[in-house]
């Protein structure tokens, strides 16, 4: 419809179009709806799997590292046992009256036995001796100095470390070398030329 005023000037109408909405397939409709609703399902059944796996492994380690706080404090018990025997000078073992050998054999044998369910529950004495020095298992206490061995080897233990699974109780207080030569990787070589 023209309005009187619009064509007096010499406009074109305006013509209202009414919007064509394209017709959706039915089968198109449902097929994207089917792939979206299977792209969901795989989502959440991979969900479900990486939160089982998760709480196995948080099973696994639960039944690994329950007693290590026990586990320290009987560390604790094992050391008391090891200084009580060394204190006891070498003639009392051997010279002593009954009583006496019977204690020192009694005290032994309660550190053989913890020693032994300590190790029965995973609890492992970390190896130092000798060993490069590794400040997650090593607890330098002091250095020595030694130009026969390498630097950075332990040359002393002043106290066992221990560890339960890969995790340390406790590091081992050790002595360390210095002035040796440094540790070098055996297979890497250095260039001097340059």
């Amino acid at each position: 419809m023209m309005s009187d005023e619009n064509a007096a000037n010499g406009e074109t109408p305006e013509v209202e179009i009414p919007e064509v909405t394209p017709e959706v397939d039915p089968v198109e409709a449902l097929r994207a709806e089917n792939a979206e609703l299977k792209d969901r399902v795989l989502r959440t059944i991979a969900e479900m799997e990486n939160l089982r796996k998760r709480t196995e492994r948080d099973v696994a380690d639960t039944r690994s590292y329950a007693i290590a706080g026990f586990a320290r404090d009987m560390l604790a018990a094992t050391d008391a046992l090891s200084r009580a025997l060394l204190v006891l000078p070498a003639e009392a073992r051997e010279s002593g009256d009954a009583t006496t050998k019977g204690l020192i054999e009694g005290i032994e044998m309660a550190e053989r036995e913890m020693q032994r369910l300590l190790a029965k529950h995973g609890v492992k004495p970390i190896e130092a001796e000798g060993q490069k020095f590794d400040p997650h298992k090593h607890q330098a206490m002091f250095e020595v100095p030694d130009p026969s061995r390498p630097e950075g080897t332990v040359v002393q233990v002043v106290q066992a470390g221990f560890a339960i699974g890969d995790r340390v109780l406790r590091p081992a207080m050790v002595g360390v070398a210095k002035g040796g030569p440094s540790h070098a990787p055996a297979d890497e070589t250095v260039d001097k030329s340059v």
